[in-house]
């Protein structure tokens, strides 16, 4: 397909979530719109995909759970997506003294909670600990979910709403010291951190924060900070979205890679290819739905290696026959209805972030799994009636630089110790659970930080775009022009950011693409 016109008022690059959000917004505004996407579908890394042919079953290959999409952005774009929340909040099995234990969270916590921190710590006093501090990370949540959908709000304006030893401890200093401060059970601990090191490489005391800023987008989505699973997968979200956008006039065009984007006074030039021959396109303004750091190369600049981001994560897809037995003998429909966290102790994070650091693949790699077909079972197609499950594996720590040198022999080994840290608490090998596909290969599919960049053109295959930045403005930031006001401004006034990479980006949430279309029908 080409594009029906030589000019449009909004062109979109880049047909991931955020870009179809913000071609909806803009297309229900009468503005006409385009949406160039470099592959031949649209989602970009929320996607659903049959990730082992010939079995059926379509897996959310990337992104895998919903929290930050606003209530508000699926009620205007009218998504038919149905989000489900899953029976469990998460269980940490672990090991004391010889005997396998286990940490179980409620989706809503009841007295079960509260008895299986009483098995794991010997008295109520950390679980009292937990439910205070969650409480007040509610009402920060509740703070500043609002605003997101807002223009932003300085740092001062969004503190007054916020108790203020919490503002500082989550804002000014390290969040290690918060949990050191909160709880002192070891893999308690560990549970609460591990929010700040999704997609993240950090120590819990880096004196960048990123850690603190990670942990707090994970957990004020809509207030609740829930995380959800999208029946049908990831994919239908951004079916959703895409729907949403064509039915109120945009135009999709796949396979359409954008090379250059030059900006003039009237606006700006999109040049593209769609693989036989080259095409340009004219637009008032320009939304660009990919990473900062990629937008400045498409603008003209050289690529600054120094500064590309750098991914740390470990995705690991499986298809299972069954679901393995745990050795504390938890059923496991509970124990892998919700996170399941593996190695993810405090003590071992901080062995893990050390051994990373200095050029090693972790010897006990921390990481999640989880079972979304628990939740789902539409996901499995027709392997549903035989007691097959998915099981996605995130694992922590795994820095894009680990895997630069002697790459396959590095990727066999994280992959091996990941299972193998999964194994300790498992009855029986992981492995012997997944399944054969069609061509007598096991059904584990894994993908590297590496790979994200090759498959999605995320820069060093980092999830977010890049390290992300507080959900408001600084006090002696400039809030001039809407694009500033929005937190979607590049420096080039017919060029705005769309992605991950704006101000209140990362994860699904459609934030991106929201604000910058925001910050569009606020300029004219």
């Amino acid at each position: 397909m080409s594009q029906r016109r030589e000019s449009y008022d909004v062109v979109v690059v880049g047909g991931g979530h955020n870009g179809l959000t913000a071609a909806a917004y803009l297309a229900r505004t009468g503005r006409s719109v385009l949406v160039l996407e470099r592959l031949d579908h649209v989602g970009g890394a929320a996607v659903s995909t049959e990730a082992f042919p010939g079995m059926g079953a379509r897996l959310s290959r990337y992104s895998y759970l919903v929290s930050l999409l606003p209530e508000s952005v699926a009620r205007d774009l009218d998504l038919n997506v149905e989000l489900r929340s899953r029976a469990v909040a998460s269980y940490s099995p672990t090991i004391r003294d010889g005997r396998n234990l286990g940490l179980l969270v409620e989706h809503d916590e009841g007295q079960a909670t509260r008895e299986s921190f009483r098995a794991l710590t010997g008295s109520d006093n950390e679980y009292d600990a937990w439910r205070r501090f969650y409480a007040e990370m509610a009402n920060f949540a509740t703070r500043v979910a609002p605003t997101l959908t807002r223009p932003l709000m300085t740092a001062r304006e969004m503190a007054a709403g916020v108790e203020p030893d919490l503002w500082s401890a989550v804002v000014d200093r390290p969040l290690g010291e918060l949990i050191e401060k909160r709880f002192t059970d070891d893999l308690v601990r560990g549970v609460v951190a591990t929010d700040a090191l999704i997609g993240t490489f950090a120590d819990l005391y880096d004196r960048s924060l990123i850690q603190n800023r990670c942990f707090l987008y994970h957990l004020i989505g809509n207030g609740t900070g829930e995380w959800r699973v999208p029946v049908r997968g990831m994919g239908a979200v951004t079916d959703a979205m895409a729907q949403a956008a064509t039915t109120a006039g945009a135009e999709i065009i796949t396979g359409a890679g954008v090379s250059a984007i030059r900006s003039d006074l009237d606006g700006a030039e999109v040049t593209w290819h769609d693989g036989s021959r080259e095409h340009s396109v004219r637009a008032g303004t320009v939304m660009a739905n990919v990473a900062p750091w990629v937008l400045k190369i498409l603008l003209g600049e050289e690529p600054d290696q120094a500064s590309k981001p750098s991914g740390a994560q470990l995705k690991i897809n499986f298809l299972l026959s069954r679901l393995p037995r745990l050795k504390t003998g938890v059923d496991p429909r509970t124990a892998f209805a919700g996170t399941f966290h593996v190695a993810e102790e405090y003590g071992a994070l901080g062995t893990a972030y050390a051994e990373a650091a200095r050029g090693q693949v972790p010897t006990t790699p921390p990481g999640e799994l989880y079972c979304h077909s628990l939740t789902d079972p539409s996901i499995l197609g027709e392997l549903a009636s035989f007691g097959a499950h998915t099981l996605t594996y995130f694992g922590l720590h795994m820095p894009e630089a680990l895997f630069e040198v002697d790459p396959e022999a590095r990727r066999l080994e994280a992959v091996r110790r990941a299972i193998a840290a999964i194994d300790v608490h498992l009855m029986e090998p992981l492995l012997s659970c997944v399944m054969t596909g069609p061509d007598g290969e096991l059904c584990v599919e894994a993908k590297f930080p590496q790979d994200v960049e090759a498959d999605l053109a995320m820069p060093g295959g980092h999830i977010f775009h890049g390290d992300l930045a507080w959900p408001w403005a600084s006090n002696r930031e400039s809030l001039e022009t809407p694009a500033q006001q929005w937190g979607v401004a590049t420096g080039v006034p017919s060029v705005l950011l769309c992605g991950s990479g704006t101000r209140r980006g990362g994860a699904v949430s459609g934030l991106g693409g929201h604000n910058a279309a925001h910050a569009v029908i606020a300029s004219t």
